[in-house]
């Protein structure tokens, strides 16, 4: 695995994994991360039973697998959006 991500990247990454609703097409099109690259990311980063947690809970989610949704919606933001990202969430 090739990613040359700083702190505060990886941890955005590891956060938009955790959500259910943000798909790993989000986390690619936003870090160009592949799905095999964030589980690599979560294993070296997390404790083995938290990956493990996190595996179950993310496979085969259709909320996680852009292609599975039922519903064809293109959303990359979160109510806790960071400001390091490209995509801020707008004030209302």
């Amino acid at each position: 695995m090739h990613y040359d991500k700083n702190r505060q990247e990886i941890d955005r990454v590891i956060e938009m994994a955790w959500e259910d609703r943000t798909p790993f097409e989000a986390i690619q099109f936003q870090f160009q991360l592949s799905e095999q690259d964030v589980i690599e990311i979560m294993r070296k980063e997390l404790k083995p039973s938290s990956f493990r947690l996190w595996r179950k809970r993310v496979q085969g989610r259709k909320t996680k697998h852009q292609k599975l949704r039922s519903f064809n919606e293109a959303r990359f933001k979160c109510s806790r959006q960071r400001s390091i990202s490209n995509n801020k969430v707008s004030k209302r």
